[in-house]
């Protein structure tokens, strides 16, 4: 692994500070920027968005596999622990609720995009879309087989997706717009 194609590796601002102080920073804002997605809600057509699924790409195109990995995890378990970091607030019950299959493709999306950034993919805006829509279509994959396993799935695509469709293109767009240009500009 080229730790140099790892954005935040490139952060002068890093540099000379103990890593595991920096993993930890890392994570704590991590959480925070999923939070404060989570909890912000952008008038959209045919639903409103949250910025969640954005912070997802961002913190898997800067951030490497494992701090991605420890980032969605820590953001997972404050949530399990009753913090109030989901859309709706927090409690155990949403790990197994209708969103849980959702939260577990977030997980899994990050380290996937982190895995593709790490190869070079978040620096050319062909690359950054199609490690970001492999990253979508693992959240929705997720979302809908397990929402789907309890309302049934023709309900979990018409309820689950279809009208997620157009505010993710938006949110995919913007990210494969900023994140090769915040490698040049950071490099």
């Amino acid at each position: 692994m080229n730790n140099s194609r790892i954005l935040i590796n490139n952060l002068k601002i890093f540099q000379g500070i103990n890593q595991n102080l920096i993993n930890v920073l890392l994570i704590l804002f991590g959480t925070i920027l999923l939070t404060i997605s989570a909890k912000v809600q952008v008038p959209f057509w045919p639903v409103p968005m949250t910025m969640q699924t954005f912070v997802v790409f961002l913190i898997g195109s800067t951030y490497g596999v494992r701090l991605s990995f420890l980032t969605l995890v820590a953001y997972l378990i404050e949530g399990a622990m009753g913090l109030p970091v989901f859309a709706a607030g927090g409690g155990i019950l949403y790990l197994t609720g209708p969103t849980a299959g959702y939260l577990y493709g977030m997980t899994i999306a990050a380290v996937i995009i982190s895995y593709f950034a790490n190869q070079g993919y978040s620096t050319s805006y062909l690359k950054s879309f199609i490690s970001i829509i492999i990253g979508s279509a693992i959240i929705f994959s997720l979302g809908v087989l397990y929402l789907g396993s309890i309302i049934g799935y023709n309900k979990a695509i018409q309820a689950g997706l279809l009208p997620f469709i157009p505010s993710e293109l938006f949110k995919i767009a913007l990210a494969v717009l900023l994140i090769p240009n915040l490698n040049k500009f950071i490099k």
